[in-house]
């Protein structure tokens, strides 16, 4: 009778061992995967809703050629239209934009959670002084000045995320754009009395 030796291998086993681990985490990550989409699914989250309520012009000229002064105010309110779904506000920065050109430095919006169904209401103060803008604009806000209508743009650009119990998810980046026309009655501001428009004007969402 010829014995064998019974060599037990271990490598075979560690490998046997490794693609369980692998495969039990990967079938825990789409499980996880899966029940966030059927939360995310049936929450179904809409977009926060802003409104521009009002913006008030203190100053808005060129000082020297392509150099452009601003000194803005602006109220706008921000509405969380889910019932069941609470809204992170994360480094919102927010300026004004003429022509597609920022004018004013970006402001820093407090961090802000919003309830379900909740408003907020912000009236930062935007400052650009002696800002450099394209050769092209000067005659364009001469022009629109003249025609005593000037269109500025004020935009959010940050970071919003979702809040479901006590669960919250990643960053969304938010982008909101507000159109406010301004009637300028053929002068640029500066020195002289402060322009107030009162718009209550719906603004464009992207998350």
């Amino acid at each position: 009778i010829t014995g064998k030796e019974c060599k037990f291998d271990y490598r075979k086993y560690a490998e046997a061992a490794t693609r369980r681990l692998v495969y039990g985490f990967l079938g825990l990550v789409a499980t996880v995967a899966v029940v966030i989409f059927f939360v995310w699914a049936i929450l179904h989250p809409h977009k926060p809703r802003f409104v521009l309520q009002d913006l008030t012009i203190y100053e808005f000229n060129i000082s020297q050629p392509n150099l452009l002064s601003s000194n803005l105010q602006v109220t706008l309110s921000s509405r969380n239209p889910n019932d069941k779904i609470g809204v992170f506000y994360d480094r919102l920065d927010i300026y004004a934009s003429y022509r597609n050109q920022e004018v004013t430095l970006a402001n820093l919006l407090p961090e802000t959670y919003q309830g379900h169904l909740e408003v907020t209401v912000w009236s930062p103060v935007l400052i650009g002084s002696a800002v450099p803008v394209d050769p092209y604009l000067t005659p364009a806000l001469k022009e629109d000045i003249n025609a005593g209508m000037v269109l500025l743009n004020i935009k959010i650009d940050g970071c919003v995320k979702w809040k479901v119990g006590s669960w919250v998810s990643g960053c969304y980046r938010l982008l909101v754009n507000c159109p406010a026309f301004i009637p300028f009655s053929g002068q640029v501001v500066g020195g002289g009395p402060a322009i107030k428009d009162q718009l209550a004007q719906p603004c464009a969402v992207d998350v």
